[in-house]
C-alpha cells in the first residue's frame, strides 16, 4: 500500500475516535513509519509504539516535547490480508496506543 494511502487510514481512524478521547489528546504527535527499530522487534512483530509521558502523570505545570505515538506500516501490513484489515488493524493499534497515552497498561489494555 502507497504511505500516502496508509496515512489517509491513519487519519480516518484517528477522526474516528469517540470525541471525549480526541479532546484531550494534546501535544501529541501521530507518525507513520515503515518499521520500529530494530531493539524494539526483541518481543516480536510491533505493530505500534507510545513513546512518551502518560497523560496520567503529567503535572499541569508539564512542558516538553510532544509524545509520538508511531505505527508501523509494514509490520501491520504483515498481519493484515486486505485493505479493510489493514484498516481495522491501524484502528485497533492507534487505540492501543491511545490507551497508553492515557495512562493504561498492557494489562489494563487487554482487559478491555
Amino acid at each position: 500500500m502507497e504511505r500516502e494511502r496508509f496515512e489517509e487510514l491513519v487519519a480516518q481512524a484517528l477522526d474516528g475516535l469517540p470525541s471525549a478521547f480526541r479532546e484531550k489528546l494534546t501535544n501529541v504527535a501521530i507518525i507513520v513509519e515503515d518499521l520500529p527499530p530494530k531493539e524494539a522487534e526483541s518481543e516480536g512483530l510491533l505493530l505500534g509504539l507510545f513513546h512518551g509521558v502518560p497523560r496520567t502523570e503529567k503535572s499541569v505545570f508539564f512542558s516538553g516535547l510532544p509524545d509520538r505515538i508511531f505505527l508501523y506500516q509494514r509490520n501491520i501490513e504483515a498481519v493484515c490480508a486486505s485493505e479493510a484489515d489493514v484498516r481495522r488493524q491501524i484502528r485497533a493499534t492507534l487505540l492501543h496506543e491511545v490507551g497508553h497515552y492515557f495512562g493504561l497498561s498492557e494489562d489494563e489494555l487487554r482487559e478491555l
